[in-house]
């Protein structure tokens, strides 16, 4: 499945929420970006067709959305196409520029350092 930018965005509101409606999106959206309630609305109507999202409950005429996939089901298939597009697919860019051009602290370094050696176990 492919998300546009704010397609994900809205995504990340859902889950962190157990459900919530278009109008409470719009609301916590519109704190960050400048977005009318019609453009959330659009983007929720989309997730819904593309079965990310699903319809959970119903008050009135307000209809509440859940999420319908998990975030780790589409990480990895936007990690990849990030790595592609911004590294040319060279996943030793990627690490290179972590290690190397941003700030990590003690413990991302030992983080990571717990990772590689896990890895290493799996390959002996």
């Amino acid at each position: 499945m492919k998300l546009s930018e704010f397609e994900t965005e809205v995504m990340q509101f859902f889950w962190r929420c157990s459900k919530a409606s278009a109008p409470q999106v719009h609301e916590a959206i519109n704190r960050d970006r400048n977005v009318t309630y019609s453009t959330v609305k659009t983007i929720i109507d989309r997730l819904e067709q593309k079965q990310a999202l699903k319809r959970k409950d119903q008050q009135g005429r307000t209809i509440f959305y859940s999420a319908a996939i998990s975030a780790n089901k589409l990480r990895k298939p936007m990690l990849n196409n990030f790595i592609q597009k911004v590294f040319g697919g060279d996943k030793k860019q990627l690490i290179n520029h972590l290690l190397n051009d941003e700030k990590l602290s003690a413990e991302d370094i030992n983080y990571l350092q717990n990772l590689i050696d896990k890895q290493q176990k799996h390959h002996d």
